[in-house]
């Protein structure tokens, strides 16, 4: 699979660590930013990533910022985007295989290497199931997003 990670400053470090991860699992990975720690925007980064999901450029991404939340809420106002803050690995694959998420978030300076590691792994190991009631769902939650698509333009 084509993978695209990006971070703001706090994401940074756990990025670079998780990008090795991903190309050992022998997915091409796309660096979308940031390159270092110098402080930037979350918002601008969780942008990039949904925009290359959406467009289908990427078929998942992986965000990180410091908690995961400020990244997950831009990143899902993306209509497309299902963007998943996620601390443990039950939640990183579950995920995929109910919600059909296709970004998973990770906090910097809440998630250890380790763990992320593992939630890296099961996040990209996963299928969606297709299952009726799981679509069923799917179907709502899509529902939601275009009533409201509309109301914002």
């Amino acid at each position: 699979m084509k993978i695209a990670v990006a971070s703001d400053h706090a994401g940074f470090p756990l990025k670079e660590a998780m990008k090795k991860e991903v190309e050992a699992l022998g997915h091409e990975v796309i660096d979308l930013g940031t390159h270092s720690t110098d402080a930037v925007d979350y918002p601008d980064y969780a942008e990039k990533i949904g925009l290359a999901v959406v467009s289908g450029e990427i078929d998942r991404g992986i965000l990180f910022c410091g908690s995961g939340i400020g990244a997950s809420v831009a990143a899902n106002k993306i209509p497309g985007v299902r963007a998943g803050n996620c601390s443990d690995t039950y939640s990183a694959h579950q995920g995929v295989e109910h919600d059909a998420m296709n970004v998973l978030v990770l906090g910097g300076r809440t998630v250890g290497a380790a763990v992320a590691s593992e939630m890296v792994r099961a996040y990209l190991a996963a299928e969606y199931t297709h299952e009726a009631r799981h679509e069923k769902r799917l179907a709502k939650v899509l529902a939601i997003e275009a009533r409201y698509a509309v109301v914002a333009q």
